[in-house]
């Protein structure tokens, strides 16, 4: 689809006719403001004004989507029901005979498979050569303006992205090698990803940096000396005329790509084909690399607040939360049973990642915690016991479990209010067991710069012991993107993942919710 089609479609519109583009590509998308769509959908196009993102609706949904991918009907006279039957009938067509065309124009899926070969291909080279100009147009240039920059400041603003350069640069070179010059359609490149699929976990820093990134360059870009620089530096290396922080935000946008683009090429790539099983393969490896990114993300977005947690707890004692954990994975009110002499407490238990927090209310302020102690879950184990007499403590217990020790010096009897309750602790001790044992496969830990700038800004956001909101102005500023201004990127980049990933439960926010010092 090229400028003509986007002229053409802009003035049917502006005469009143009604204009149908169909889709030659998939669009996926999480984005409410953008319209998903399957290749071969017919697509009501509502504005065509922009000749790179059109408005359009299917059925009762609209929303944004990429003009190039779409190409507007040969005849938009012909009725809606026969233009939709016929291409049915193609399809089924098609699908009895593999090598035939999909119908005028539309090539058949080895060209397709070609044409997602091709532009993986064309978007890397791209991308390398986008990298190259970061690291030589900017990086270069501000390492030499010792006046205007310390390495710390180049470090926030930059990350690694010089790492990721020199990674890029080794991937499209084994994608080179594995790409079909004379016929791209029988190209094997789903063995390059799942080689260095380890390789692509250093976007977790990048991407985890990002924010940082965004806040350093906003406080420099307030000096006019800095804006010229950075317009110089562009202007010097013949950069396409984006903003530095647009430049920034492509390592973000490209991780989140690859999934997408597998699973393009995959689509179109027939399972006796010899790459069939790698791209499989790869496109899983993939997806779990940008879920490892969101979840790394997720965690760095907490340690804030739980540190914030820890700041509002009366009377706290021993080493800080965050030396040791990272996630609140469950919390709640139980009845604690301990010896020597079995007296019952009524307490709140906080089940971070390698310990739980247990804390006592105040008794006429409810919202107020005092500390009590905590439990390390690296040295205990958790049982699941019936009702009735407690052997250990001699004591009839109900809805209970127990936390003993490896060595059985401690033990903890712990009483639910409901069974259903006793069952989600249950759970949740299952859950943090898996917690550590996946940071430990895929090596997740805070480093103690970032334990200690969070602690920081815990006693800067309430000096005089009263918590107040947590800002969060770099995701806020990206969802008020989403409403209602034109997408600045293409859809499959995705940065909203990134920015507010969706998971099957939330219960760090739903329990920290609850409790009064983090409410307005």
């Amino acid at each position: 689809m090229g400028i003509r089609d986007a002229v053409t479609g802009a003035q049917l519109i502006s005469d009143g006719s009604v204009v149908y583009a169909e889709a030659l590509w998939d669009h996926v998308t999480m984005d409410d403001q953008e319209l998903g769509f399957n290749a071969g959908d017919v697509i009501e196009v509502v504005d065509a004004t922009n000749k790179e993102w059109w408005w359009g609706r299917i059925l009762d949904s609209e929303g944004w989507f990429p003009a190039s991918f779409v190409r507007l009907r040969v005849n938009q006279d012909e009725p809606m029901e026969e233009y939709v039957a016929k291409l049915e009938d193609a399809r089924e067509e098609d699908s009895a005979s593999p090598g035939r065309l999909l119908g005028p124009g539309l090539p058949c899926k080895e060209q397709m498979r070609a044409n997602v070969i091709n532009e993986i291909m064309s978007t890397e080279r791209d991308y390398i050569k986008h990298l190259k100009d970061i690291c030589e147009g900017y990086i270069k240039q501000c390492r030499k303006r010792t006046d205007m920059f310390t390495e710390e400041q180049l470090r926030t603003i930059f990350g690694n992205i010089d790492e990721i350069y020199r990674f890029q640069k080794k991937f499209l070179k084994g994608l080179e090698k594995r790409f079909n010059k004379e016929q791209p359609h029988l190209s094997e490149i789903g063995s390059c990803f799942l080689e260095h699929q380890t390789d692509f976990q250093i976007y977790s820093e990048y991407c985890n940096n990002h924010p940082n990134a965004c806040v350093q360059l906003s406080k420099l870009m307030k000096v006019n000396k800095y804006v010229f620089f950075f317009e110089a530096c562009r202007l010097l290396q013949k950069m396409i005329d984006i903003s530095l922080d647009g430049f920034l935000l492509t390592p973000v946008q490209k991780i989140c790509k690859y999934p997408l683009q597998l699973a393009e090429l995959l689509k179109y790539t027939n399972p006796q084909h010899r790459d069939y099983k790698d791209v499989e393969a790869a496109l899983n490896a993939m997806k779990n690399v940008a879920r490892l990114i969101n979840e790394r993300k997720r965690r760095l977005e907490n340690i804030d607040k739980i540190a914030q947690w820890q700041s509002s707890i009366e009377d706290w004692e021993g080493e800080d939360i965050l030396s040791r954990s990272s996630d609140l994975i469950f919390s709640g009110e139980m009845t604690k049973i301990s010896q020597p002499q079995a007296k019952s407490q009524q307490r709140m238990f906080f089940l971070f990642d390698h310990q739980m927090v247990y804390c006592k209310k105040d008794l006429l302020r409810r919202d107020i915690l005092y500390y009590k102690g905590r439990m390390d879950m690296d040295q205990m184990e958790v049982l699941d016991l019936e009702d009735g007499k407690d052997k250990d403590l001699n004591v009839s217990v109900k809805n209970a479990l127990k936390l003993r020790s490896v060595g059985g010096e401690e033990v903890h009897l712990l009483c639910a209010k409901k069974p259903e309750q006793k069952q989600r602790w249950l759970r949740a001790f299952t859950d943090e067991r898996g917690q550590v044992q996946h940071d430990r496969e895929t090596g997740f830990s805070l480093t103690e710069v970032q334990k200690k700038q969070a602690m920081l800004n815990a006693c800067k956001s309430h000096p005089a012991g009263k918590p107040k909101a947590v800002t969060r102005p770099y995701y806020d500023f990206l969802l008020r993107q989403k409403h209602p201004t034109l997408p600045t990127a293409l859809p499959q980049q995705q940065v909203f993942m990134l920015a507010e990933p969706k998971r099957k439960s939330s219960n760090f926010w739903h329990n920290i919710g609850r409790l009064t010092p983090f409410k307005k």
